[in-house]
């Protein structure tokens, strides 16, 4: 994709988010969007190298609308101002999430989002039991240098039931999503051009491997 295109014509949505201009710009949005499906093809072959269940996605069925859903929202503006993608063996989570998008929008995370409360049980009970092989692959040189935060994402106030506030892995135990998240700032997207952007991408979705693998064996039925 060229991003700085794709950044200027989201910039420029975010300041003419109306159907007018959208329908006025939507060639360019068309080509825009056919490369970014381009490039979704792209990091889906290379993580189906070593995950070969990604290999079955249909790549335009990965990339969501750029249309918003207005119903139930108090912003009445009808187009999102980023463009993504969501990929995972079967479509389920845990998977891997692709954004594109001005100030600040852009970034690759996975894991677990809104799990169901049997994943969300399945997660905490692992964590409780096993909890080093967690650090461990936080540890890793990879994940240090694409998630140095550790885990992201809202938490509860207090433990949930059946842990202790004093549990050593409390602050994981709080957790009601599990995702690692990968930000880059704009100037960056601009800096990087086409090809070094999509590598940098395709390290970051990689080097969730390990977490995403985690997840799926801890909220597997043995």
């Amino acid at each position: 994709m060229n991003s700085v295109a794709l950044l200027n014509f989201l910039a420029d949505l975010a300041r003419h988010n109306e159907r007018d201009w959208f329908q006025a710009h939507k060639p360019t949005y068309d080509q825009l969007r056919a490369d970014f499906e381009a490039d979704v093809a792209y990091w889906l072959r290379e993580l189906a190298q070593d995950e070969p269940a990604l290999a079955a996605l249909d790549p335009k069925k990965c990339v969501f609308r750029i249309y918003r859903d207005v119903r139930f929202s108090k912003v009445k503006v009808p187009y999102k101002t980023h463009f993504s993608a969501y990929f995972a063996a079967g479509g389920i989570t845990p998977g891997r999430y692709v954004q594109i998008g001005p100030n600040g929008q852009t970034l690759v995370a996975g894991g677990l989002y809104e799990p169901t409360k049997e994943q969300l049980a399945a997660v905490r009970q692992e964590i409780d039991y096993q909890a080093a092989d967690l650090h461990a692959l936080l540890a890793a040189p990879t994940a240090q240098q694409h998630f140095p935060q550790g885990l992201v994402g809202d938490q509860l106030k207090k433990m949930p039931p059946g842990y202790e506030p004093t549990h050593p892995e409390a602050k994981w135990l709080r957790h009601k999503s599990f995702l690692l998240s990968h930000e880059l700032p704009d100037a960056q997207v601009r800096s990087l051009g086409t090809e070094a952007l999509r590598a940098h991408i395709l390290a970051a979705l990689r080097a969730l491997g390990p977490f995403c693998e985690w997840l799926n064996q801890a909220t597997q039925p043995d």
